[in-house]
């Protein structure tokens, strides 16, 4: 383990050791590299998020695109994210599961390991970054996609299990590469579906380094030093060692592949959100009777002429966009590590999935906005983001700061670890499943947090952003052409339990 360690942190510490002696003036540095990829990144994000134009108000394509098909899925399985939330919380229990079936983690685990995916900057800033924008109604609309994502979220991750493949060692490898490749060519295109296949490991890697990785580590980093002095903070001159010791973390979780991460996510998770909870309803217990006002104020707003733009861009686009897109419904990204779980009927992890963009979502990002609807700070409008959030805290508790900057780290740190896994299942897909593969795509996600911890490096977040919503295009072209699939293996697993050939208590893990 430490060899492993050293071998991947060795490079990072030799680059930003010579770094600061050869005097590079980082934000030339940044500039150049922002105004060289450029001329790339805005056209492919032009074309990712070209719109069309609705009622006055510029609606881009990629979200009719996720909308549309969260839609049709609810529709399709008649409301699963209704109908099958109770069962999914008695799966999640490993009710239905037995210790020798397949796999690498629990029921629980790869929830928490695809949670700490989603629940991240975009739950405490992307909030923010919507109300701002659209205002309070903002809210409302983020619960309708989070309802409605539940129903995506199941379909993916059933096809996840569904066409996982476990080597000899019982490492899993699963996601939408296989299940693209796999499921098409079981429908007769198997040049599509490795096609498909393809392009959206390549979205997935990029996606990995900017949204997942570069994202993450720069914005927790802008709120350690909003609290420890702004522009005169240590921090300002020494990022490149936060980033050093974060890209150290990193490695020493990632070394260990799916069961390390997912045993640290099943309890920093928890961790992390019962933190940022108990704030938040410490707030609205404060101001309890501004609550109803509050929820008024969101269901009116949500219905406003300026709602449309504020409503549904503004969380969609806007909220979604600047950090790891809520719930990341339809993008593909949570198939890959709940394919990892330990089960013997795929649809059983379908189920656990749509808990959560309702987790994430419906519970996290709606507490975060009632929040600053309560406290008023969005009407201020000298702050965004994450600032935004920290602002709306510190009304009641002046040392929240402190605590958001903590949380900022562990939500950064929990979707860093989380995205690493996604970006190497899909570089393996491409590359091969070597050691040689596996440690140089490791040593480069390390390498990318110190740099996205020194350079902020806008256009190839922005790239990196356009990658991640591109994964959607692959990711649900697939997923609608094997919706029958899944279907099947529902109805399947529903009548098992009609039956009682499948008994909870008799099958407890």
């Amino acid at each position: 383990m430490k060899k492993t360690l050293l071998l991947i942190m060795s490079p990072v510490l030799y680059l930003f050791s010579v770094l600061p002696a050869l005097a590079l003036d980082f934000r030339e540095f940044d500039q150049s590299i922002n105004n060289a990829v450029a001329p790339f990144t805005d056209t492919f994000s032009s074309l990712i998020f070209s719109s069309i134009t609705i009622a006055g108000n510029d609606l881009p394509v990629i979200v009719v695109w996720l909308f549309s098909a969260a839609i049709f899925f609810t529709l399709y399985f008649r409301f699963i994210n209704i109908r099958g939330f109770a069962l999914s919380l008695r799966i999640v229990r490993g009710l239905y599961t037995k210790k020798e079936d397949a796999g690498e983690v629990s029921h629980f685990q790869a929830l928490s390991a695809a949670l700490s995916g989603t629940v991240g900057l975009g739950n405490i800033g992307g909030v923010a970054v919507a109300i701002s924008l659209g205002g309070p109604g903002a809210t409302f609309w983020m619960i309708v996609v989070g309802l409605l994502g539940m129903s995506s979220k199941f379909t993916e991750c059933t096809l996840g299990v569904k066409y996982r493949e476990i080597d000899a060692q019982g490492v899993v490898y699963g996601g939408p590469m296989y299940y693209l490749k796999k499921g098409l060519a079981e429908k007769g295109f198997p040049k599509i579906g490795l096609f498909l296949a393809g392009l959206f490991s390549v979205f997935c890697i990029f996606g990995s380094f900017g949204g997942g990785n570069i994202f993450q580590i720069s914005q927790a980093l802008e709120q350690f030093i909003n609290i420890t002095g702004g522009e005169n903070s240590p921090l300002s001159e020494y990022r490149w060692l936060f980033g050093v010791v974060v890209a150290s973390l990193v490695a020493v979780v990632i070394i260990g592949g799916i069961r390390s991460i997912a045993s640290v996510t099943s309890k920093l998770v928890p961790l992390m959100c019962a933190i940022y909870m108990l704030a938040a309803f410490a707030i609205m217990f404060k101001f309890n009777a501004l609550i109803p006002d509050a929820i008024a104020t969101i269901l009116a707003g949500a219905f406003t002429p300026e709602a449309g733009y504020g409503g549904i861009i503004g969380v969609m686009i806007q909220g979604m966009r600047r950090a790891t897109f809520s719930n990341e419904a339809g993008v593909g990204s949570a198939p890959i590590a709940h394919s990892a779980v330990k089960t013997e009927y795929p649809v059983t992890e379908g189920l656990v999935a749509l808990l959560e963009p309702f987790i994430d979502t419906v519970i996290v990002c709606t507490t975060t906005a009632l929040v600053i609807v309560i406290t008023g700070v969005y009407q201020a409008g000298d702050a965004n983001g994450v600032v935004l959030t920290s602002n709306a805290f510190a009304t009641v508790i002046d040392w929240f700061p402190i605590v958001l900057a903590v949380a900022s780290l562990l939500f950064a740190f929990s979707t860093m670890i989380t995205w690493s896994y996604y970006g190497l299942k899909s570089w393996t897909f491409l590359f091969g499943r070597t050691k040689s593969m596996d440690m140089t795509y490791k040593i480069i996600f390390c390498i990318v947090t110190v740099i996205g911890a020194t350079m902020p490096l806008g256009k190839i977040v922005d790239f990196s952003d356009a990658a991640i919503f591109a994964m959607s295009i692959p990711n649900v072209i697939g997923v609608v052409l094997l919706a029958p699939v899944v279907k099947q293996e529902l109805n399947s697993f529903l009548d098992r339990i009609r039956s009682g050939e499948l008994s909870p208590v008799g099958n407890k893990a």
